[in-house]
């Protein structure tokens, strides 16, 4: 386990190394970005000066809840999404074969080997947006407050990376995977909102078979004391479960999936 976590910090040297030869490029993503994330959360609050609130929500509530979306995603996915995204490649062309063969995991090895700091962006719009809305709202951040805030955001990340883990590792077996990432980001895009503006089934299905309810709106409403459909007094709770949970899962899932892996020629 120790010479695991010192060439960790080598995976990710190289990789930022790599990146920072082409800054240009590399900060242009950035604000390409971060411009396109500001595009749509303008025409968010557009719509909100025009009516008001959403399903109750006012528009520093809902910038709180949008930079939390943000900000939970991109630590999440940092670690996961393209790295695993591409996992079919892998599979279909037997490179991954070559990674097996490595004195590390393949997973630690494929999530800190391609850490993806071209989320930067996502995260300085996240941040920025989120010292806004806190500065606009009266929320009294008592210390079990902010800890539970920053566990939240912890916890939602580690959600976001272990459905993603599980996406990729499903390549192993059923070689194709991509299309499920579709389905991820179907669910993510409805994430954005506040849960109670979606028929109850949704509500449902965005807590328990597609958990990314958690991801942003339950710990954003638990911090501003706003009432969470289903779950109630258990929504702060479950929303710090949720992650630890997922990477369990996603860990079970992992294993499974390389212990029946036969490459792509089955």
């Amino acid at each position: 386990m120790s010479s695991v976590l010192r060439v960790i910090p080598h995976l990710i040297g190289i990789h930022i190394r790599t990146h920072m030869e082409y800054r240009g490029a590399l900060f242009i993503g950035w604000i390409a970005q971060a411009i396109g994330y500001a595009g749509i959360y303008a025409s968010i609050a557009l719509l909100l000066a025009r009516f008001e609130n959403l399903g109750g929500w006012t528009w520093p509530q809902m910038a709180l809840l949008l930079a939390f979306h943000l900000l939970a995603y991109a630590l999440g996915a940092s670690l996961s999404f393209v790295q695993f995204r591409d996992m079919e490649e892998k599979v279909r062309l037997g490179t991954f074969d070559a990674i097996l063969v490595k004195p590390i995991g393949p997973w630690t090895f494929l999530a800190f080997s391609g850490l993806n700091i071209e989320y930067g962006g996502h995260i300085a719009l996240a941040i920025g947006l989120m010292v806004w809305s806190v500065s606009n709202l009266g929320i009294d951040w008592s210390p079990g407050l902010v800890i539970y805030f920053l566990a939240a955001i912890v916890s939602a990340a580690m959600l976001t990376a272990a459905l993603m883990t599980m996406i990729g590792a499903t390549a192993l077996i059923w070689v194709r995977s991509r299309h499920l990432f579709s389905i991820f980001f179907g669910f993510w895009e409805l994430a954005r909102y506040p849960l109670n503006i979606f028929p109850w089934p949704l509500q449902i299905m965005m807590i328990t078979f597609a958990p990314l309810g958690f991801l942003a709106f339950i710990p954003t409403a638990v911090a501003l004391g706003k009432p969470v459909p289903i779950l109630g007094d258990w929504a702060g709770p479950a929303s710090l479960a949720i992650g630890p949970l997922f990477v369990l899962l996603a860990m079970a899932h992992w294993r499974y999936c390389l212990r029946n892996y036969q490459g792509a020629g089955g």
